[in-house]
């Protein structure tokens, strides 16, 4: 469902906000009222809180393109076999067919079922569900867009907007007993840079007791907001600060579907900010598919 043109409008301004360090006010305000709904779909169908906020905002302009107005279509789904009421719009042809719902709650609830029911996106359930990179990837190799760089921009979405947060609600992660079990931890240099790699339900609390680190520090060397950014298993932290360039022999970067500058730099140990300032790019920028960044 490639986004119409009358949602471009809404997301450039949403673009330029972010550039100027802001958060999009239209976008935290439709956080606030339809996380929790959100949450309610992912206890339901399993589908993570995170990636339906994001699809929501990404399609509907933060709810103020013509499909979220007129037609309470949140998600820019089209009619297929729809028998209700409908409305039309230029998309991937000049009038393409879309559903239109009484109230947004119908838009959310049909979006789950539009996943949870149609085999072309089955695969998408065997993912881990705090796992939002893997799933915005799995979204956009099933077809639901036909951006190109639909992946990257749900994740730029949800990691500006910490949305992973609400994949949270419905999940307990504490050990049997509520007793914190130490793990053996493998430490590993590559890029001239110390690092383990994330376990199965790991956290940058959970390396800081078994190393005997700071958390802060962690959260510091590896350019996350908080402690309780999410990890997955076999992601990279590092146990130093890293550095400004990457060491030969890499000097270049293609970008895969759901990678983020964030995910980038740790694959290489660079800084966000000097991979951005290497590529001239501001803080806006969402990587696109095939595109080759500098290391160096």
């Amino acid at each position: 469902m490639k986004r119409c043109l009358t949602l471009i409008i809404c997301l450039f301004v949403g673009v330029v906000a972010l550039a100027q360090g802001r958060r999009i006010a239209a976008y935290e305000d439709y956080i606030r009222q339809y996380s929790e709904l959100a949450v309610v779909h992912m206890q339901r169908y399993k589908i993570p809180a995170s990636i339906t906020l994001a699809q929501g905002l990404l399609e509907s302009g933060a709810g103020k393109g013509r499909l979220a107005r007129e037609g309470n279509n949140h998600f820019g789904i089209k009619c297929h076999e729809w028998k209700g009421d409908k409305i039309y719009q230029k998309d991937d042809g000049p009038n393409d067919c879309f559903r239109v719902y009484k109230k947004v709650d119908e838009s959310f609830d049909d979006h789950s079922k539009f996943l949870a029911e149609r085999q072309r996106y089955s695969m998408l359930f065997s993912l881990n569900p705090r796992d939002y990179q893997a799933w915005a990837k799995g979204l956009k190799q099933c077809g639901y867009a036909t951006d190109p760089n639909y992946a990257n921009k749900l994740v730029k979405i949800i990691e500006d907007y910490e949305l992973y947060r609400f994949d949270e609600k419905n999940l307990r992660r504490t050990s049997p007993n509520n007793q914190y079990v130490q793990r053996l931890r493998q430490p590993y240099k590559d890029h001239d840079l110390i690092y383990i790699v994330a376990l199965e339900d790991d956290s940058y609390d959970k390396i800081a007791r078994d190393l005997g680190f700071k958390v802060k520090d962690l959260v510091k060397w590896n350019e996350v907001p908080h402690a309780n950014f999410p990890l997955f298993k076999g992601d990279i932290v590092y146990l130093e600060k890293k550095k400004k360039k990457v060491e030969l022999p890499f000097f270049e970067h293609r970008v895969q579907a759901g990678e983020s500058m964030h995910k980038i730099s740790q694959m290489y140990g660079i800084q966000v900010k000097q991979l951005y300032k290497l590529n001239h790019k501001n803080g806006d920028y969402v990587p696109e598919e095939d595109e080759v960044l500098r290391l160096r």
